[in-house]
C-alpha cells in the first residue's frame, strides 16, 4: 500500500507509550518500519517487568524516556501522537517542522484502510456524553444480528490492532472485521482528517476538556469535524451545537420531540411514551432496560446509526432487552434499604451530570429526595448550569475533591467532605426509603483516584460497608 511504502522512507517518531502508543508500536513493528518512541515519563510502564518485556519484544525500537526530546521531534517527518498528549501545553508544537505530518493512530488506520481493495466499513460516534453506551450497544447489536464487527478507538481495541490481526493470520477472512464501530474523543479528532465513515454522530456537546481546547466554540468545531468525514450525519435536534451547516450530504436527526418522516423521535401512543421513526412506533420506553430521557436519546442515536448501515429497525428493537448498560454509567446498585443508589462515576463533566439528574429525577416519587455526590477535577468547566437543578428543597448536595467548593457554592444546601467513605456515610444518614443517592461527579477523577472506574468501585465498596446488607448478600 502506498501509505506504508511512503513510511519506509520517513523518519517516524511515536509520542507517548500508553495503550495507544503501544498499539502503534505493535503495528509499525509488524510492518518492519524503523521508528523511535519518545515519552516524557521515566517509567511509562506499570513495572520493571513490563519494561523488560517491551525491550525483549521490540529490540529494534529506539526508546527515549524522561523528557520530550526537542532534537528528535524537530527532525521527524511523521509524528504519531497519542491522544492524551496536548501538543500546545507541552511545548511540543514549538519543535515540529512545518512539513512534518502529525497524526494519531486513527488517522493512520484510515489512510491505510482507504487504500484497501475491501476497506473496513466505519461507524463513528463522538460527543461529550453517552458515546461509550452508544457504541457498546451498537457492537452488541452487531453481534446478535450476525454482523462481523469490531469495537475500537477510545474504547475496545486500538484501531491499528484490527489491521495487525489480519496480517498476523495471512489475511484469513475469519480475522477480518467487515465493520468497525469507533468511539472518538475530541483529542483523537484533532489529528483526524481521512476517515470515510458510513455514518457519524455528535451525540451532544457540553463543557468538557476546556483546559485543553480553551473555548466551547473550538471544542464544538473539533467535534463537528467528524461530519466532513462521513456519508451520513446523525445529529441531535435537542442540541443545536451538534448541528453543523457543513454536515455531510445526508442528515438524519434524533430528538425528544415528534420526528418528521425519515427521522427519529419520541411520541406518546396509547398513553405510553415511545421511540418513533417518523410516525412508526418502535417500542415504549417502559420496555427499555436503560431508563431516563438521556438514555432514550442514546437508543434513538443507535437506531439512526444502525439504520444508516442498513440494519433492520425491527431486529434492533427486538434485541434492545439483552443490553443492560455499562458499569459506572447510571448503574443501579442493588441494596435492601429501599433507597436507590446510582453509580454514575463516568459523569466526568457538567453535561453528563445534568443528563443524569434530568433523566432520573422524573422517576422519583413527588416527595422523594435526590442526594447528589459530586466533585473532583472540573477541568476548567463552568458549573453554573447545574444551579437550577440543584437549588431546590428536594435536592441535597455532598461535594468532595479539588473543585468541591465550586459546586458547593451553587446551592446553600450542601456539605463538603474529604473522602468517598465520608460522602457515602453522610448520604446514608440523609436518605430515607424512596430517596435516591446519585454519584454523578461532573468532574474528572484524577485528583483523588486513578480513573472514574476506581472512583465508582470505591463508591460501591462504601455502600456495601453500610449497616444494611447488599441485596446479593441476603
Amino acid at each position: 500500500m502506498a501509505v506504508l511504502t511512503e513510511l519506509k522512507s520517513k523518519k517516524i517518531v511515536v509520542l507517548g507509550l500508553g495503550l495507544t502508543g503501544l498499539s502503534c508500536v505493535r503495528f509499525l513493528h509488524a510492518q518492519a518500519l524503523t521508528f523511535t518512541v519518545n515519552d516524557s515519563r521515566e517509567m511509562p510502564f506499570s513495572n520493571a517487568e513490563s519494561h523488560a518485556d517491551f525491550l525483549k519484544s521490540f529490540p529494534q525500537v529506539d526508546l527515549v524516556l524522561g523528557h520530550w526530546h526537542q532534537e528528535l521531534i524537530s527532525s521527524a517527518d511523521v509524528l504519531i501522537v497519542s491522544p492524551g498528549i496536548d501538543l500546545e501545553a507541552t511545548g511540543i508544537n514549538d519543535f515540529i517542522r512545518p512539513d512534518c505530518q502529525v497524526m494519531g493512530d486513527v488517522e493512520l488506520f484510515c489512510q491505510i484502510n482507504n487504500q484497501r481493495i475491501n476497506p473496513i466499513s466505519l461507524l463513528a460516534v463522538t460527543g461529550s456524553n453517552g458515546k461509550s453506551t452508544v457504541v457498546s450497544l451498537l457492537a452488541y447489536l452487531a453481534k446478535v444480528l450476525g454482523i462481523n464487527a469490531g469495537l475500537g478507538g477510545n474504547i475496545g481495541q486500538g484501531v491499528l490492532d484490527f489491521l495487525a490481526l489480519e496480517q498476523a493470520s495471512n489475511n484469513q477472512a475469519s480475522n477480518q472485521v467487515d465493520l468497525l464501530i469507533m468511539e472518538l474523543s475530541s483529542f483523537q479528532l484533532e489529528t483526524l482528517s481521512s476517515m470515510q465513515a458510513l455514518a457519524a454522530s455528535v451525540l451532544n456537546i457540553s463543557d468538557d476538556h476546556l483546559d485543553r481546547h480553551k473555548t466551547l466554540s473550538h471544542y464544538q468545531q473539533i467535534k463537528q469535524s467528524i461530519y466532513r468525514q462521513s456519508k451520513v450525519a446523525i445529529v441531535n435536534r435537542d442540541d443545536q451545537a451538534t448541528i453543523s451547516p457543513n454536515a455531510a450530504q445526508k442528515v438524519i436527526s434524533f430528538g425528544s420531540d415528534i420526528a418528521e418522516v425519515g427521522h427519529f423521535g419520541l411520541d406518546v401512543v396509547n398513553n405510553k411514551k415511545c421511540l418513533m421513526f417518523g410516525k412508526q412506533v418502535l417500542i415504549p420506553l417502559e420496555q427499555l432496560p436503560l431508563a431516563g430521557l438521556h438514555n432514550a436519546l442514546n437508543y434513538l442515536s443507535v437506531l439512526a446509526l444502525g439504520y444508516s448501515a442498513g440494519w433492520s429497525l425491527t431486529a434492533m428493537v427486538e434485541n434492545f432487552s439483552g443490553f443492560s448498560g455499562l458499569a459506572h454509567r447510571c448503574q443501579r446498585i442493588k441494596t435492601n434499604d429501599n433507597i436507590q443508589w446510582i453509580n454514575d462515576s463516568k459523569a466526568t463533566n457538567v453535561g453528563a451530570t445534568i443528563a443524569a439528574i434530568s433523566g432520573l429525577s422524573p422517576t422519583l416519587a413527588a416527595d422523594a429526595k435526590l442526594i447528589l455526590i459530586a466533585g473532583g477535577d472540573g477541568k476548567g468547566a463552568d458549573f453554573s448550569p447545574l444551579k437550577s437543578l440543584l437549588d431546590t428543597d428536594l435536592v441535597t448536595v455532598i461535594t468532595l475533591g479539588k473543585d468541591a467548593n465550586k459546586i458547593a457554592e451553587l446551592v446553600p444546601n450542601s456539605t463538603q467532605v474529604d473522602s468517598m467513605p465520608a460522602a457515602v456515610n453522610l448520604a446514608s444518614s440523609y436518605a430515607n426509603a424512596g430517596d435516591m443517592v446519585l454519584l454523578s461527579p461532573a468532574c474528572a477523577s484524577i485528583d483523588m483516584f486513578k480513573n472514574f472506574s476506581e472512583r465508582g468501585e470505591q463508591f460501591i465498596a462504601c455502600i456495601e460497608q453500610l449497616p444494611f446488607l447488599a441485596e446479593d448478600e441476603l
